[in-house]
């Protein structure tokens, strides 16, 4: 017995890596004394403190024991693995090992951030302990690897959408680009000059529309949407139905467009407040499948349509949203003193922040689904300053009041927006959001609109603005992609935007593997900020699929058949479609779809069913060990 226990010591000689993490964990957790708690553990052979483990020597430490052969089970205790768990994969594979022979130890966020002392001590050896049981349980395992398709799909032909496909395009990757409008340029089409480059939003949507079109690689589908989908990543295969028009705003859009015609517009040139049109509308319905390897959201935004009444809107017609009063703004040719708006003179204006962003339960009005945006949409504060500067600096007799309850210029160069408001004189009045303004209609008065505020800049003091035009700055709201969000299984925020995994370390990707975030579906963003989203999710795909080949980690469900019954429990609770099925009266899995949540496992009765790098022997060795520390 004595033999095999050694044997089995020599078999499996586990190396432990703690992090000082540069005092977030050392100043909480004696470090040291963590070490001689599980040095003399069972398979431990080699035991190793560092203030920093991810950084190189840190690295080199775990890859120098590897090396001279002290060690084949490598656990690290630091940080959560989220952040550096394929950090030290990579080390271990670097050393010619097998990167997943590996357990991490999580006692930062787990131990050290929520206690201190000699209980963070013991507690952060019970989980190195537990880690070191289920490392010496640990098996080699290989990445599965999946042969992908040459091909993505861009759905969106917004700024983001044409930026993402422009980019995979010239990293040789064929694209399709489905919009299911007639046009490209999407939100950006509804804007006029950009902040904070003053860039004209038609140049830049026809200098990218293009290079689109200019380019082979790229096929652009218009009056196009997804209705259906599967496969997995580097094999997804998309239906594709393409109709007519059927909106009004198309409608209206393809007006304009057919005015600009007359008037000698070039053919692939951004229409204002239209788009580019680089197809012949269809005339009848089709359908099509496509095989793909990757898929790139780029649904975008729509703006918030204030309800009938919300500060007088729908009830008065010198109450307009900004996007509307951009749009007048930019086809109103004329110059005077006065601000002219659809033949109406414009002694004074109003314009009144967050409509449709930062609602507060209680005092604003839900939508039709109980919904209430809570969030900041970011841009509305620098569009609002920029068009009251505007405003100011060609028609100065026309005076400008806003209305807010704080002020967010986040971006570069967007505070010089507020400082060139304020030199305008622009007057500023600051609003409870408990307490927004009142509109009322002045019956037989001078102005036929009066806003009344108690002014936080004023303690408080009540302050009634006769105007002339009311302008409220809607905000952000996620497309409605219910269809796609169903069909793809997409997981989807609080907020009601896509949720990529981690904002920070994986701030474009799904849970969904293959299947990307571009600009807005996301959150509220700016153009820039969106551009920028895609070329992110654009290098993603271009790492997925230029090699040929995907490799996802192996962390799947695992049956053993001859314990397997066929009684399909785990097909009923899995899920994930077509990720496990009954073949031969045999459960079988498909790895690539297959997310390893386990929950097939709690639903077989036989016990035929693990998850490698996860089994259950593993789980009673951690607890065994937990129970032992």
């Amino acid at each position: 017995m004595a033999s095999e226990t050694k044997e089995t010591q020599e078999q499996e000689k586990v190396g432990v890596y703690i992090c000082h993490c540069g005092g977030n964990i050392s100043d909480h957790v004696d470090v040291h004394q963590l070490e001689e708690n599980v040095k003399n553990l069972p398979g431990v052979t080699v035991t190793h403190t560092n203030s920093f483990m991810c950084s190189d020597p840190g690295q080199e430490l775990i890859q120098n024991d590897i090396k001279d052969g002290k060690i084949n089970r490598v656990v690290v205790a630091s940080c959560a693995p989220a952040l550096h768990e394929e950090t030290f994969r990579g080390a271990i594979k670097r050393a010619q090992m097998n990167p997943y022979l590996y357990e991490h130890a999580n006692i930062r966020e787990q131990v050290s951030w929520v206690h201190d002392g000699e209980p963070a001590t013991n507690k952060a050896a019970c989980l190195v302990s537990a880690a070191i049981a289920k490392a010496k349980l640990s098996e080699p395992l290989e990445p599965i690897r999946v042969d992908a398709k040459n091909h993505a799909v861009v759905i969106g032909g917004g700024i983001a959408g044409m930026r993402a496909a422009c980019d995979l395009g010239r990293r040789g990757i064929e694209v399709a680009l489905v919009e299911k409008s007639p046009f490209l340029g999407g939100q950006t089409a509804q804007l006029d000059t950009l902040l904070p480059t003053g860039e004209k939003a038609p140049e830049l949507i026809t200098q990218l529309a293009q290079e689109i079109l200019a380019d082979k690689r790229i096929t652009v589908y218009t009056c196009t949407e997804a209705v259906g989908s599967s496969g997995y990543v580097g094999n997804f295969q998309l239906t594709l139905k393409q109709q007519p028009p059927e909106t009004d705003s198309d409608r209206a859009r393809l007006a304009c467009y057919a005015k600009a015609q007359k008037e000698k517009a070039p053919r692939n040139a951004c229409v204002p407040f239209a788009g580019v049109l680089p197809h012949e509308v269809p005339t009848k319905n089709s359908e099509m499948t496509l095989a793909t390897g990757a898929i790139v959201l780029a649904t975008g935004f729509k703006t918030y349509e204030p309800h009938q009444g919300q500060y007088g809107y729908g009830d008065n017609r010198e109450v307009i949203t900004l996007p509307r009063l951009i749009e007048l703004m930019a086809l109103n040719k004329s110059s005077g003193d006065q601000l002219v708006l659809e033949g109406r003179r414009i002694r004074r204006a109003a314009l009144i922040h967050c409509v449709g962003s930062r609602q507060i339960d209680g005092f604003d009005e839900p939508d039709a689904d109980g919904k209430l945006n809570e969030y900041c949409s970011r841009t509305c504060c620098g569009a609002t300053l920029q068009a009251a500067s505007l405003i100011r600096e060609r028609f100065p007799e026309t005076h400008v009041f806003e209305f807010y309850r704080d002020i967010r210029t986040y971006g570069r160069g967007h505070e010089e927006y507020y400082e060139r408001a304020s030199e305008n004189n622009v007057l500023f009045f600051r609003f409870d959001g408990e307490e927004p303004p009142v509109v009322t209609r002045n019956n037989g008065g001078q102005y036929p609109l009066s806003v009344n505020v108690n002014d936080i800049l004023t303690f408080n003091e009540e302050i009634e603005a006769q105007v002339d035009l009311i302008v409220l700055a809607t905000g952000m709201e996620p497309s409605k992609v219910t269809d796609l969000v169903e069909m793809m299984k997409l997981p989807v925020g609080a907020d009601h935007f896509l949720q990529e995994v981690h904002p920070k370390l994986r701030p474009v990707e799904l849970a969904n593997t293959g299947i990307l975030l571009a600009g807005t579906c996301q959150a509220p963003m700016d153009t820039g900020e969106a551009c920028a989203a895609a070329q992110a999710a654009s290098v993603k795909v271009s790492n997925l699929l230029t090699r040929g080949h995907i490799e996802l980690d192996p962390f799947v469900a695992d049956v053993n058949a001859e314990r397997c019954t066929g009684q399909g429990a785990c097909t009923l609770a899995c899920p994930i479609d077509d990720a496990i099925a009954l073949i031969d009266k045999k459960a079988q899995v498909n790895p690539v779809l297959c997310t390893g949540c386990g929950i097939c496992v709690a639903a077989c009765d036989a016990n035929a069913i693990d998850i490698k790098g996860w089994k259950l022997e593993q789980y009673e060795a951690m607890v065994d060990a937990i129970l032992a520390a």
